[in-house]
C-alpha cells in the first residue's frame, strides 16, 4: 500500500516536536482562582468535598494570595460567606461585610491583585435564594436594585471587577448604570451570561453555604438542554454593558463555548465549577484516573472550545507545575 504524502505520526513522534506543533497551549495568565473568605481570625478550613480547597479568614486568605502571585496568578474571583444571614441579604452591602473587608486588606497588601467579586445573593440570604423574595418568588424589580448596591459598594472597596452570577434579566444594565453613577466606570463586569442550572454545583453550596431552603433555581438559571437560549442571554449580557461573558459550568458545556466564541469578539471566561473539581479529585483518589494528566486535558478542552479565561480550583496545582 502506498501511503499518502502527509504521515500525521511524524509530527508526533517526540515532545519537542509535539510541543513546536501543537494548537492549544495554557498559559498562568489564562487562570482565575477563586476564594472562599469567612469571617473570624486565623482559619484556613479545608471542604470536605474539594479536598484542597479551603475556606479562609482575611488573615489566612492573605498568605494564599501572596504564595498564588509569586506562582504568578494575578486574578482571584472571592466569595464571602457573611456571619449573620437574613431575609434581603443586608450584609451583602454593608461597609464592614466580609467581602468589602476583604477587598480593602488585600488591596493594601497586594495592590497588583486583580480581585474580582461574585455580585449575588445566595451567600447572604437565609433562604439561599439569588434574590429578594415575595412568597416564594424572586422579585425581579427589588433584586435588580440590591444587586447595583452590592457591586458599588464592592467597588468603593476595591474591586477591579464584579461578576453577577444571579441570572436576573437586566441586572448587567442595572450595574452598569449604577457603577458609572458612582463613578466607577473603570470597574468591569465579568457577567455569569450562561449560567446552567446545573448539579455540578453540589460542593460549591457547602463550601459557600449558599443552598436553597427550598425549592431550587430553575425560573432563573438556564435549563440545560437548551443551546440557542445562551446565545440570546449572552447577546442581552454584551447589549447591556458585559465587557467579559461567561458560562458555567465548563466541561458539560463545551459547545456552549465554542458557540459564543464563534459569535462574539468579547472575551470569554469559563468556570471549571466545584463538581467538576471534585469528581477529578475523587477519580484520582481511587486510582480511577492520573489526576494530573486529566487536570491538564480539561483545562485544554476549556481553551480549546474558545474560553480565553479559565475560573479553577486547579489554579494553584497548574501554576506550580508549570
Amino acid at each position: 500500500m502506498r501511503f499518502p504524502e502527509y504521515r500525521a505520526r511524524r509530527l508526533r513522534r517526540n515532545e519537542a516536536i509535539r510541543s513546536l506543533v501543537r494548537e492549544t497551549t495554557l498559559s498562568v495568565n489564562d487562570f482565575i482562582y477563586p476564594l472562599f473568605i469567612v469571617e473570624g481570625e486565623g482559619i484556613k478550613e479545608e471542604i470536605k468535598s474539594m479536598p484542597g480547597i479551603y475556606r479562609f479568614s482575611i488573615d489566612k486568605v492573605l498568605d494564599e494570595i501572596k504564595e498564588s502571585l509569586e506562582l504568578g496568578i494575578s486574578a482571584f474571583l472571592l466569595f464571602g460567606i457573611p456571619g449573620k444571614k437574613d431575609e434581603v441579604g443586608t450584609s451583602a452591602y454593608m461597609k464592614e461585610g466580609i467581602i468589602q473587608r476583604a477587598l480593602r486588606t488585600i488591596k493594601d497588601k497586594f495592590p497588583q491583585a486583580l480581585l474580582i467579586t461574585d455580585v449575588c445573593m445566595c451567600e447572604y440570604t437565609s433562604h439561599g435564594h439569588c434574590g429578594i423574595l415575595k412568597g416564594e418568588e424572586v422579585d425581579h424589580d427589588l433584586t435588580l436594585e440590591q444587586l447595583a448596591r452590592i457591586a458599588v459598594s464592592h467597588a468603593k472597596a476595591g474591586a477591579d471587577w464584579v461578576a453577577p452570577s444571579d441570572m436576573m434579566d437586566g441586572r448587567v444594565a442595572r450595574i452598569r448604570e449604577a457603577l458609572d453613577e458612582a463613578g466607577f466606570s473603570y470597574v468591569a463586569i465579568m457577567s455569569y451570561a450562561v449560567k446552567y442550572c446545573s448539579s455540578f454545583y453540589g460542593p460549591f453550596r457547602e463550601a459557600a453555604e449558599s443552598a436553597p431552603k427550598f425549592g431550587d433555581r430553575r425560573s432563573y438559571q438556564m435549563d440545560p438542554a437548551n443551546a440557542r437560549e445562551a446565545m440570546r442571554e449572552a447577546l442581552m449580557d454584551v447589549e447591556e454593558g458585559a465587557d467579559i461573558i461567561m458560562v458555567k459550568p465548563a466541561m458539560p458545556y463545551l459547545d456552549i463555548i465554542k458557540m459564543l466564541r464563534d459569535s462574539f469578539y468579547h472575551p470569554i471566561a469559563a468556570y471549571q465549577v466545584s463538581g467538576e473539581y471534585a469528581m477529578i479529585k475523587a477519580a484520582s483518589k481511587l486510582g480511577y484516573i492520573e489526576e494530573e494528566r486529566v487536570m491538564w486535558e480539561s483545562l485544554l478542552s476549556i481553551k480549546r472550545a474558545g474560553a480565553d479565561l479559565i475560573i479553577t480550583y486547579f489554579a494553584k496545582k497548574a501554576a506550580s507545575l508549570m
